[in-house]
């Protein structure tokens, strides 16, 4: 990803965030996000993931639902999120990349994430239009 793409991207991405109310922020304070360009090798083999660009966002941690008392000590929940695939998935057929599109994908690839935080499926979250 060349740095005029990524410039772009973290700007609209400050834009997404600047634009989530409160209860978004206090939860991105409790589980934190970070932004790479891409999965890294070993991601993807976890995964079965064989196109780096496949993969937008991922939810690392044990969600709400499923916590418990025996889960004390174990590592803090994250969220990534990964620049190229979600640019791949705001590119139109024709090849462009509009400003609006690459906001709303990267604003659902958050909620989305954070979905999963809060125990909701694949199932779930494209039933809620996230998916």
């Amino acid at each position: 990803m060349n740095q005029e793409l990524r410039d772009r991207f973290d700007l609209l991405l400050d834009c997404v965030l600047e634009q989530f109310p409160e209860a978004i922020h206090q939860l991105l304070e409790q589980v934190p996000m970070y932004v790479e360009d891409f999965p890294s090798q070993g991601v993807m083999r976890q995964l079965g993931i064989k196109h780096r660009t496949h993969l937008c966002g991922l939810y690392t941690g044990i969600p709400l639902t499923h916590r418990s008392i025996e889960h004390s000590g174990v590592l803090s929940d994250a969220i990534q999120i990964f620049r190229e695939g979600i640019v791949q998935h705001a590119i139109h057929l024709a090849g462009e990349l509009s400003d609006e599109e690459l906001k709303r994908q990267i604003r659902i690839t958050i909620l989305h994430e954070l979905g999963h935080h809060h125990g909701l499926t694949e199932d779930d979250l494209s039933e809620l239009g996230y998916g």
